[in-house]
């Protein structure tokens, strides 16, 4: 299978203004470079069970946190080629693992159980994820508009400013367009900082002269505590803990 990616990092992630983001752009601009793609919109399905099992046992914050999501930049049709990607964090290391289907094919894929395993190592991990998690169902939408830059000389280090977050629960299909509800304020942007080891000492200058403070954020976290906060759910707690998949370790973190 052509097209497989393999990730390792840290995310570091803060909430700024536009001014905040203006700033630090303007003082990033002798170290850091453009997107070759530039600006995008960014499309995602994440699954989960239907009682959200995922995001509950993540907003506990755990050592060992999973996610399995489809990925698009900007609308596609069904012959498009997508990414399908297992995204696990442990002890704060991010290990993101994907591997790119037709959209259709995908779509078939994770949402019927009968259909046959994706070759590869990384197709066998998707495989094992959804095999242990027998119920994963396509549970909302996400998007967003992406600007990303690149160290010139370091293109591990790598600084995204994402805005007009939105989410819907419903038509969960990426070739549907990008529309829904907004989650942050229009002035809000969500920055996330990725890194491969340690942050450069010119970045961290940057962020302390500002006060720019780094933040807990997941988009599908937000997005679920919001569908859930008019309900009589529990966004997290003791109700998860005691689900079949509380015993749940990370005995398939990739090796390198």
């Amino acid at each position: 299978m052509s097209n497989q990616s393999i990730f390792q990092r840290y995310e570091l992630k803060y909430l700024v203004t536009k001014d905040q983001r203006q700033i630090i752009i303007d003082e990033m601009s002798s170290r850091i470079k453009g997107d070759e793609y530039g600006k995008s919109t960014i499309c995602n399905i994440y699954f989960d069970l239907p009682n959200y099992y995922l995001i509950r046992k993540s907003l506990e914050k755990p050592a060992y946190k999973e996610k399995l999501r489809m990925r698009s930049y900007g609308t596609v049709t069904h012959d498009d080629k997508i990414f399908v990607e297992l995204k696990k964090k442990y002890n704060g290391v991010v290990y993101k693992r994907r591997i790119s289907l037709p959209e259709g094919e995908a779509m078939h894929y994770l949402c019927d159980a009968a259909v046959g395993r994706l070759p590869g190592q990384i197709g066998r991990e998707i495989d094992y994820f959804r095999t242990f998690y027998k119920d994963l169902r396509p549970a909302v939408f996400i998007s967003y508009d992406r600007e990303a830059f690149y160290a010139k000389d370091d293109d591990s280090l790598r600084v995204t400013f994402d805005q007009n977050i939105m989410w819907r629960d419903y038509d969960l299909s990426l070739t549907s367009g990008a529309y829904g509800k907004q989650v942050l304020e229009p002035y809000q942007f969500l920055m996330e900082i990725k890194v491969g080891a340690a942050m450069p000492l010119w970045l961290v200058s940057i962020l302390t002269e500002n006060k720019i403070y780094k933040t807990s954020f997941s988009k599908y976290g937000k997005v679920y505590c919001d569908m859930v906060s008019n309900s009589n759910q529990a966004a997290c707690g003791k109700c998860v803990r005691e689900t079949e998949y509380s015993d749940c370790s990370p005995n398939f973190l990739p090796t390198y």
